[in-house]
C-alpha cells in the first residue's frame, strides 16, 4: 500500500514516521528544503522536493499506484487542490484532506464525490473542542476515547500516591472483584500491555475499558470525585478558545474566558451570551486570584503560545485549581509537561494523526487511537468471517505478544475475553497493541486470501 503525503509539518511528519517505523511503502512531498533534508535523515522513506499542487510531481511520486493520499500543509488551498489533482489522477485512492477554515468545511458539496472526492476532512480545532468537552465530562480523566459511538469508553486515569488501586496487583483480589479491565499502562516513557501479575503504582498512567452506564461506579472505586464540572476558566479568545466557549455557552456553567487582547474580548463579548469575558494576562498570579482560580473546577489553557499554556496550569494548580487542560502544539513535548505535574495535555495535531490512522490500517477497522507518544494503539475493529481470529478459542489464537484484545462486544453485550472466549464473525474487538506489532495485528485481523 503506498501512501503519499503532501507536507512535512508536524502532522504530515508524525504519520510518515509512523509508516517508516511500519516499513511502509510512503512517499512525502514539500517545498521546504530544510523539511525534505530531515526527513531524508530521520526516516526511511522517499522524500520530494516540490509541489504538492504539481501534476508531474504527484506522478514522480507513483499516485497512479497509490492507495491513499493525506494532504497535510498548513495551506487550506494547497490541500484542496492536490485533492482534486489526485481525483483525476487517481480516481480510486482514498483522499485526506487537512481544512482548517470554517467556511469551506461548511460546504459539505465541495468534498462530495461529484467534486473533490475527500474521503475525510481533518479540522483539528473542531478535534480538540470534541476532546476537551470529552474529558469535561469524566472528572479525573486524563484522556478519554470513545468506542460504539461512545457506549464504550476507553478512560486514563493518573493514579496518585493515595489511590486505592497503588500497590494492586492486576490478578490480585481488589481489581479482580470489581472486574476492572485495565488494558494499558504508561510508566514513564514506557507503555506496558499488562499481565495478570503486573501491579499498579503510583504516577502511573492506566488505560481502563468502560462502559458509558459505568463510569460513576468506577470513579467512586479509584477514589474519585463524580460531580460534574461546574466552574471553568478558559485562557485564550482565539478560535480554539472561542469554540470552546461557544460550545459551553449555553449549558448551566460558570464559564469565563480570559484574554489580553482588547479587540478579541469585544469580539468575544458580542458572540458569547453566559460566558464573562476578562480582559486581561492569565500568567499573572494575582488576576487568577481575584477570578478564584482556586475554587474552579477545571482551567482550559490554549493561547497559541505553548509556554505560556504551561506556566499558566502550573500558577492554576498552584492556587488550587482541580484539574488542568493544557494546549501543547508539540508531541515531542507531551510527556515532559505530563511529568512535572499537569493533569491533561492535549496536541491538535494528535487528534489529526488519530483520524488518519483509520484509514491506515488493513482489516475491517473502524477507529484507530495512538497512546502516549504514539508507542501503542487501541483498535476498534469488526471480526471478518475468514480472519484468523474467529471461530477458535483465544488460546488456540496466534496473538501477538504485545497485544491484548481487551473487550468483545456481541449484541449489545461486552465480554469481557479468556482463553475459551471464541470471537464470532461480525463481533465488534476492542485491541491494544504496541506499535511493533501492529502488522502481526492486521495479518490477524485480515480476509485470507482463500476467502475470494
Amino acid at each position: 500500500m503506498r501512501t503519499i503525503i503532501i507536507g512535512a509539518g508536524e502532522v504530515g511528519y508524525h504519520i510518515a514516521k509512523k509508516l517508516s517505523d511500519e516499513k511502509k511503502d510512503v512517499v512525502l512531498i514539500d517545498k521546504d528544503p530544510a523539511k525534505i533534508r530531515r526527513i531524508s535523515e530521520d526516516l526511511d522513506i522517499q522524500a520530494l522536493l516540490g509541489s504538492g499542487t504539481s501534476p508531474r510531481m504527484l506522478r514522480r511520486a507513483g499516485i497512479e499506484d497509490a492507495e491513499l493520499l493525506c494532504a497535510a500543509t498548513d495551506s487550506d488551498e494547497v490541500n484542496l487542490i492536490a485533492c482534486l489533482l489526485a481525483r483525476n489522477l487517481n480516481r480510486h485512492m482514498i483522499k485526506i484532506a487537512r481544512v482548517r477554515n470554517e467556511e469551506y468545511v461548511q460546504e459539505k458539496s465541495l468534498f462530495s464525490k461529484d467534486m473533490l472526492g475527500v474521503d475525510l476532512i481533518i479540522n483539528t480545532q473542531e478535534m480538540m473542542v470534541k476532546t476537551i468537552l470529552s474529558i469535561m465530562e469524566i472528572p479525573g480523566a486524563s484522556e478519554v476515547i470513545d468506542f460504539l459511538d461512545g457506549e464504550m469508553k476507553l478512560i486514563g486515569f493518573l493514579i496518585t500516591h493515595d489511590s486505592p488501586l497503588a500497590g494492586k496487583r492486576l490478578g490480585g483480589p481488589a481489581i479482580s472483584k470489581e472486574n476492572l479491565l485495565v488494558v494499558a499502562i504508561v510508566r514513564g516513557h514506557k507503555i506496558l500491555i499488562p499481565s495478570g501479575a503486573d501491579t499498579i503504582e503510583p504516577l502511573d498512567i492506566i488505560y481502563m475499558v468502560v462502559k458509558k452506564n459505568d463510569i460513576n461506579v468506577t470513579l467512586k472505586l479509584l477514589g474519585l470525585p463524580t460531580k460534574p464540572v461546574k466552574n471553568i476558566i478558559i485562557v485564550g479568545a482565539g478560535s480554539t478558545g472561542m469554540a470552546v466557549a461557544k460550545a459551553l455557552d449555553n449549558r448551566s456553567l460558570n464559564v469565563r474566558i480570559i484574554d489580553p487582547d482588547g479587540d478579541k474580548c469585544k469580539n468575544a463579548s458580542t458572540l458569547l451570551n453566559h460566558v464573562t469575558v476578562i480582559k486581561g494576562d492569565a500568567a499573572d498570579r494575582d488576576l487568577l486570584r481575584e477570578e478564584n482560580a482556586g475554587d474552579m473546577d477545571l482551567l482550559i489553557a490554549l493561547t497559541g503560545d505553548e509556554e505560556s499554556n504551561v506556566l499558566i496550569s502550573l500558577l492554576a494548580k498552584e492556587l488550587g485549581t482541580k484539574r488542568t487542560i493544557t494546549r501543547v502544539s508539540k508531541l515531542s513535548y507531551m510527556h515532559i509537561v505530563s511529568v512535572i505535574g499537569l493533569d491533561t495535555v492535549i496536541n491538535p495535531r494528535m487528534s489529526a494523526v488519530r483520524a488518519i490512522l483509520q484509514y491506515l490500517r488493513r482489516g475491517k477497522v473502524i477507529s484507530v487511537s495512538p497512546l502516549r507518544e504514539e508507542q501503542a494503539e487501541a483498535i476498534e475493529a469488526e471480526a471478518m468471517e475468514t480472519s484468523d481470529i474467529v471461530n477458535a478459542p483465544l488460546s488456540e489464537v496466534n496473538f501477538p505478544p504485545g497485544a491484548i484484545l481487551g473487550a468483545i462486544v456481541r449484541d449489545g453485550e461486552v465480554i469481557i475475553p479468556r482463553g475459551d472466549t471464541i470471537v464470532r464473525p461480525h463481533d465488534r474487538l476492542i485491541i491494544f497493541a504496541l506499535q511493533d506489532v501492529c502488522n502481526q495485528l492486521e495479518c490477524l485481523l485480515t480476509v485470507k486470501l482463500e476467502y475470494f
